[in-house]
């Protein structure tokens, strides 16, 4: 049976219409039956709705677990890390806004869910618990993630120059800290949540703050992370966009990977260098989890996605944002990052997202993109697809030519809001 409340990653909604106190309890039993786990750790960002869907969460996971802990405000990739061995769940909405919140889950591999896990998860929503588990405070997990980080991606950063945007969300208060750690001298925007300003005008959904901030300072680079701390995107010190497939090149590069796994967003630019190079490059539908399924399928440690999602398996579970911008300054070995990103040359990309009422693409939304792709014959490409946590279509265009890629992308957004606005 097709997933009703699973998305792109996890179950997501606006808080109190799609997404309610009730369906979060149910997906706390469901899930705790599933997992058939002796531990669910439980972690949140800092949304206001926060709170509220965790205590649901946790009614509905005690009633099918013997024990459930609260991590309390906690980074995905925190969840993954500390969840394993039991069942990781985290109350999120990751980059959408406040209004939004929702359910990740992990496995005790700490891996993400497969399509077929979902389906399970959603089978058992009106089944019965089975007793009434303990619910327990784990009052160190964060710290405990951060020393782990440190430990197995940290790397001397004395003098390092850097303007950090935390998203007023759940890297807040660990991400300065790790950089002031390892001898950086560091700025912070974005990490005096309120419950209502996660991803508010900062973060690396909108990196304007981060823009601001670097080009009236002396920075060597700028990182923001999204609200959940699972991604990362990098500016560098004329406040110019380093993008999630530059940052996945330059560690290809660095790491010195023979494999890596990409989505169908990747610029094709990040396709030519791997060619040149000789590296073996995996495609997968867009969603980090897929990108992770590809990883573990052909035994990779090093993949991403345009958005900042970068994963890095050794000594981890999934992708990381703190990890990824770690690594990335590492990277660097004295270059700025503006040099270190001219590895890399990009096509030139448009992308818009259509606001619909259903995301179901028409024949003919389809086949005007066939059309297109036809035409630009492996000089460019144009992708539509419906999201997967939000109502619209998105629709991306690249070419060899900016004005190509800008006449694709526009034919078809005219198209997507005549069929389905």
């Amino acid at each position: 049976m097709p997933r009703r409340y699973f998305g792109t990653d996890g179950v997501r909604g606006v808080v109190g219409q799609s997404l309610t106190s009730d369906l979060v309890e149910r997906l706390g039993r469901a899930a705790a039956l599933w997992g058939q786990s002796s531990r669910v750790l439980v972690g949140r960002d800092t949304r206001a709705s926060g709170p509220a869907l965790e205590k649901a969460f946790v009614h509905g996971a005690q009633t099918a677990s013997p024990k459930v802990v609260l991590g309390g405000v906690l980074p995905t990739p925190a969840v993954a890390l500390l969840g394993k061995g039991g069942l990781g769940a985290v109350i999120s909405a990751s980059h959408n806004p406040a209004e939004y919140n929702g359910v990740k889950l992990f496995d005790r591999q700490g891996r993400k869910l497969s399509d077929s896990a979902e389906e399970e998860i959603e089978a058992l929503l009106d089944a019965e618990g089975t007793g009434t588990g303990v619910v327990e405070r784990d009052e160190t997990a964060g710290e405990r993630y951060l020393e782990y980080v440190l430990k197995h991606f940290g790397a001397d950063l004395s003098g390092l120059r850097v303007a950090l945007d935390c998203a007023n969300g759940a890297y807040s208060d660990i991400a300065p800290g790790a950089f002031e750690r390892l001898g950086a001298r560091v700025v912070t925007v974005g990490a005096s949540p309120d419950g209502t300003n996660i991803n508010a005008g900062c973060g690396a959904t909108d990196l304007s703050l981060l823009q601001r901030i670097v080009r009236a300072g002396d920075f060597d680079l700028g990182i923001a992370f999204d609200g959940d701390g699972d991604r990362m995107l990098a500016l560098d010190a004329a406040g110019e966009i380093v993008d999630g497939d530059a940052i996945l090149a330059i560690l290809v590069l660095h790491l010195g990977v023979d494999l890596v796994a990409v989505t169908v967003m990747t610029n094709l630019g990040f396709h030519a260098l791997m060619r040149e190079r000789g590296i073996r490059v995996l495609t997968t539908d867009v969603g980090d989890r897929y990108v992770l399924e590809a990883l573990r399928r052909e035994g990779g440690v090093l993949g991403g996605e345009q958005s900042g999602h970068i994963v890095y398996l050794r000594h981890h579970v999934t992708g990381d944002g703190l990890a990824a911008a770690l690594l990335l300054c590492a990277a660097l070995r004295g270059r700025s990052l503006a040099e270190a990103a001219t590895a890399m040359t990009h096509y030139p990309q448009v992308k818009e997202n259509v606001p619909v009422a259903t995301t179901a693409l028409p024949t003919s939304v389809v086949q005007a993109a066939e059309r297109l792709n036809a035409e630009l014959d492996g000089r460019g490409r144009v992708l539509v697809r419906p999201s997967g946590t939000e109502p619209v279509v998105r629709i991306l265009a690249e070419a060899d030519a900016l004005a190509k890629a800008q006449e694709a992308c526009d034919t078809i957004a005219t198209l997507v809001r005549r069929e389905l606005g």
